[in-house]
């Protein structure tokens, strides 16, 4: 591959990653416009996105599920707090108290 590809191939993919993000900030703003099936739809994109950063933190599988026990009550006692203070610092506080109590006793 020679120069002249490998810049062309950066610009176009380049490119194509700006008016995908621009694609969604215009949707953003069009909001209102969205079919409400869509609007629907679309509420339940951030709680996949927070579960799929969060759990593989708990489980792991490699051919057996592997559970950490001590991380997973960890985070569920920081869900807790989450859900009764919507606090992000106490929620972080929290799971990383219980977190660090729990390898501390075990």
């Amino acid at each position: 591959m020679n120069d002249a590809t490998l810049w062309g191939l950066v610009l176009v993919i380049g490119a194509a990653t700006f008016l995908i993000r621009y694609s969604f900030l215009y949707l953003v703003g069009r909001t209102g416009d969205l079919p409400p099936r869509l609007s629907r739809a679309l509420a339940f994109v951030p709680p996949a996105v927070f579960a799929a950063l969060v759990v593989p933190e708990f489980v792991s599988y490699d051919g057996v599920l592997h559970v950490a026990p001590d991380q997973l009550v960890a985070g569920v006692a920081a869900a807790l707090v989450a859900w009764y203070t919507e606090n992000m610092f106490a929620t972080i506080a929290a799971g990383m108290l219980a977190l660090w109590a729990l390898r501390f006793l075990v």
